[in-house]
């Protein structure tokens, strides 16, 4: 029964910050005229990273034509470029302009900004222990996603299996 209720209250406790994280996500992205979908597609690039669009659309979990409508928007706010993959001219990939290379920055800076804020509404010998607690609590549900996903991989294989006999 214990676990139950411990189960219970994580329940409740990631529900409440993922709405919460939503909100703040919406405030930063607002701050600098951005939509959350954006806000979220300029925070997958690295420094020098180019990502082809069937990446980006993984990462995020977004479909192409959704993603493309997402690109399209930071392509007119001159944030990414689009340039045609070497490798496979048939694909196309994006990448930060020096535009974009100053708002992934200034959202960086202002991301870790708001965390100082949160952090200071906490006690510090509680930081260090808060961390150590998200990422266990990471590590554990990037875990049960991965065997998750696999068990549906492994579904749909016989699914499809099936279907062909």
């Amino acid at each position: 029964m214990e676990n139950h209720t411990v189960a219970s209250r994580l329940a409740n406790l990631t529900f409440n910050l993922l709405a919460n994280c939503q909100v703040k996500e919406e405030h930063l992205a607002h701050s600098h005229d951005l939509t959350q979908a954006e806000f979220r597609t300029l925070r997958l690039f690295g420094s020098h990273e180019s990502i082809n669009n069937k990446t980006i659309a993984e990462r995020m979990r977004l479909s192409p034509s959704r993603l493309t409508r997402i690109i399209d928007g930071l392509v007119g706010k001159e944030y990414m470029e689009r340039q045609i993959d070497p490798a496979d001219r048939r694909n196309m990939k994006v990448k930060l302009s020096l535009k974009g290379h100053l708002i992934v920055d200034r959202l960086n800076k202002s991301y870790n900004e708001i965390h100082e804020e949160i952090l200071q509404d906490i006690d510090p010998s509680q930081h260090e222990p808060l961390i150590t607690a998200m990422t266990h609590l990471l590590e554990a549900l990037e875990k049960w996603l991965a065997k998750t996903e696999y068990s549906a991989t492994v579904e749909a294989e016989a699914e499809a299996e099936t279907e062909t006999t």
